[in-house]
């Protein structure tokens, strides 16, 4: 990201001394300690002066529910994927973003697999999909049968008014 991203900026919450802090290098990261839960904004500026500032938000949680993280067996981690579409990139955005190599800083492994997160996501999503289509069809139902049953009253109200109008001829 080095070789394309200039600074990046990350707003914290103001009760922070200084909530406003820029990181110029690589791993653009921030280190505080706190308790609470505070939406991060997260503004990336690039190299290139005419490409655009990108603007993240990032729900940052400073507990957890975990008992094994309440009991400090485990550490407090907010982690989620967020991914970069250039859309028709400046001529010099363009060369960055193809021409820089992989910066490694040894190795970092992730708390949450993405690729794991990503299906599970979409099972619950089909399963969702599913109930509400299931849903749907079920109140489809009711309310046909509910036509129905307004149609039968109406019909014996009129029948019942058609009655009521020739005993009184």
């Amino acid at each position: 990201m080095s070789a394309y991203v200039k600074k990046i900026q990350f707003k914290l919450h103001e009760s922070y001394g200084n909530p406003l802090r820029v990181v110029t290098k690589p791993p653009y990261e921030i280190t505080e300690t706190g308790w609470g839960e505070f939406e991060i904004i997260i503004k990336i500026f690039f190299i290139d002066p005419n490409e655009r500032p990108v603007t993240l938000y990032h729900l940052l949680k400073l507990f957890q529910s975990d008992t094994n993280a309440i009991l400090g067996k485990k550490t407090v981690v907010s982690e989620f994927y967020d991914e970069m579409i250039f859309q028709d990139p400046t001529a010099m955005m363009q060369q960055l973003l193809t021409t820089s190599r992989q910066l490694t800083l040894g190795a970092y492994k992730h708390e949450t697999e993405f690729a794991d997160l990503e299906v599970k996501t979409r099972e619950k999503l089909e399963a969702a999909k599913k109930k509400t289509s299931f849903e749907i069809a079920e109140l489809k139902e009711r309310l046909k049968a509910s036509r129905e049953t307004i149609n039968c009253l109406k019909n014996e109200i009129r029948k019942l008014e058609e009655d009521d109008q020739s005993k009184d001829m």
